[in-house]
C-alpha cells in the first residue's frame, strides 16, 4: 500500500512541475499555441477551470493558477494523513 501512495505523490510532484510550466508558458506570447502548451492546456486546463469559476481576475492578472498550485501543494500532505489512517 505504502507503493501506491508514494505513486501518487511523485505523480502529483510531476503534475505540480507541468502546472509551474504551463503558468510560465503565458507570460510568453504564442508560447500556449506550440505542441507542448497544447498538450499542457489539455492536462491543466481541467484542473484550473474550477478555480476559475471561483476566484475573477482582478484587472488583467488571473490568480486563479496561484490557488490551484497552493492546493495541489498540500495535496501530498493530505495523502500521507491518509496512508497514516489506513495503516
Amino acid at each position: 500500500m505504502d507503493i501506491i501512495f508514494n505513486v501518487l505523490i511523485q505523480l502529483l510532484g510531476i503534475y505540480k512541475w507541468m502546472l509551474i510550466i504551463y503558468i510560465l508558458l503565458s507570460w510568453f506570447p504564442n508560447m500556449k499555441d506550440s505542441q507542448i502548451g497544447a498538450i499542457l492546456g489539455k492536462l491543466c486546463e481541467p484542473f484550473l477551470e474550477p478555480f476559475r469559476k471561483i476566484i475573477p481576475p482582478l484587472g488583467m492578472m488571473d490568480l486563479s493558477p496561484l490557488a490551484a498550485f497552493f492546493v495541489l501543494s498540500f495535496a501530498p500532505n493530505g495523502l500521507i494523513v491518509l496512508q497514516n489512517l489506513i495503516s
